[in-house]
């Protein structure tokens, strides 16, 4: 059978007018709910809406990658040329009768079409979102920049081309990682612009700050590890705890296993990658987690110490999504990468984003303040 296409456009009509659709619903519910708010609450519910519809995305592109439904349709941005798999069931059974268990069956072509489904819906609320906030910031009714929502626009742009080069490059790896990343970038994007319309400044101990930054720093360079694990399949690399295939330093092949340009299941000089170098990507991980989870402790800690009511909350969110993280993620080695357990780890993943994007924004927002009254404090100290 001739394969499809990679890019065939025709489609892209149908699929906005879904997705169109589809972002009409939150949108006429948050006008009900929201009808006789000013300007700016209206836009920090949008903000927040759009927010958790891109989290449930991101779980569901997540999903999508775990049943193996990433080339559930082999073509972009429509299934065979259509709009839907019902326009493609031909092809669809012809694939899926030359190769049953294939990466083309109608489940994973309506799977794989979903996400497209929703990915859309989530662009045209962001679309909605700069265009009212560029309305808002002219007639001056908010103080949050319109470029934020300018920048998410561009970004979720960029990431529905990551998405198309997901299918038509066949799961590159690296392509597949970046795909993953840019959908938590765009949480954290989100999840600032809510805290800037929220102005609710939170005030850290002295260093906490640069500890905050610090731990998004790792936490980000963990997620990517993650990432890379997740799409290379080199998750039950090891499938014991603490050790890993026995020993407590196995034998790993770096070389392979961190070379970034390389096709799905390749190694670096174009061959089959060796075992050894998904057990390099998994440990790696694992001791990237150890580092990621004692930081986080640390820091949970160091908020409760304080006392302040606050603080204490904030750090029990933190301790909350490390404890998250590391029960979902041995679930995934002992009890062999259950779906479940997969699809929670990288909603603990993006929790952890939005959390640390949220604390960081608030604290900001605390320091103009903080210099404020300490300028004033040194002022009544050189009065006479």
């Amino acid at each position: 059978m001739t394969p499809p296409a990679p890019y065939d456009l025709s489609p892209v009509a149908g699929i906005a007018l879904v997705g169109g659709l589809l972002a009409l619903l939150p949108l006429a519910w948050l006008w009900l709910r929201h009808r006789d708010a000013g300007p700016s609450a209206r836009l920090r519910a949008l903000t927040v809406l759009t927010l958790f519809l891109t989290f449930d995305l991101v779980m569901f592109g997540a999903f999508t990658r775990l049943t193996d439904s990433g080339l559930g349709c082999p073509d972009w941005p429509g299934c065979y040329g259509s709009q839907s798999p019902l326009g493609a069931q031909a092809q669809i059974d012809a694939a899926q009768h030359t190769l049953p268990s294939g990466p083309v069956t109608q489940s994973k072509a309506w799977i794989e079409m979903v996400h497209r489904y929703l990915a859309t819906g989530v662009g045209a609320l962001i679309a909605v979102l700069a265009a009212l906030s560029w309305l808002a910031a002219r007639k001056r009714h908010v103080q949050v920049s319109p470029w934020w929502a300018s920048a998410t626009l561009l970004w979720v742009c960029l990431q529905g081309a990551f998405g198309a080069l997901t299918v038509t490059m066949k799961l590159y790896p690296a392509i597949v990682t970046a795909h993953l990343l840019g959908g938590l970038v765009l949480l954290a994007l989100l999840a600032v612009q809510g805290q800037l319309y929220q102005r609710a400044p939170l005030a850290l101990p002295r260093g906490m700050h640069a500890a905050a930054l610090a731990l998004a720093v790792i936490g980000a360079l963990q997620i990517a590890l993650g990432g890379w694990v997740s799409t290379n399949y080199a998750v039950l690399a090891c499938t014991d705890f603490p050790t890993c295939q026995g020993h407590w330093w196995p034998s790993m092949d770096f070389d392979h296993g961190f070379t970034l340009l390389r096709g799905l299941g390749a190694g670096k000089d174009g061959g089959y990658l060796p075992f050894a170098a998904l057990t390099a990507i998994h440990y790696v991980h694992r001791l990237g987690a150890y580092v990621v989870l004692a930081a986080m402790a640390w820091f949970a800690w160091r908020l409760h110490a304080t006392g302040d009511a606050a603080l204490r909350r904030w750090s029990l969110a933190v301790a909350g999504v490390g404890l998250w993280q590391l029960a979902s993620g041995l679930s995934n080695v002992v009890l062999g990468w259950p779906l479940i357990g997969a699809v929670a780890h990288t909603a603990g993943a993006a929790a952890l984003v939005v959390l640390l994007a949220m604390l960081i924004t608030r604290a900001r927002l605390a320091r103009p303040a903080r210099v404020l009254r300490q300028e004033r404090n040194r002022a009544l100290q050189a009065a006479p």
